[in-house]
């Protein structure tokens, strides 16, 4: 099941809107290019089992 989260840039700040797919585990990182300046941003994602809500945390790749 998808469902979509949003996240702010750890260069440019902007927030973006992306699409995490919760058959991946309640515990996820991945690479991601910012929609707006187009660098790579480390996101973790945690989804709570009970709620279903979504935390994200970006930071600077490498």
């Amino acid at each position: 099941m998808e469902t979509t989260g949003e996240y702010d840039c750890a260069y440019c700040g902007e927030s973006n809107l992306t699409f995490i797919d919760i058959s991946g585990g309640m515990h996820q990182s991945y690479i991601e290019d910012c929609q707006i300046c187009c660098r790579p941003n480390v996101l973790y994602i945690q989804i709570d089992e009970d709620t279903m809500e979504i935390a994200i945390a970006s930071e600077y790749e490498g």
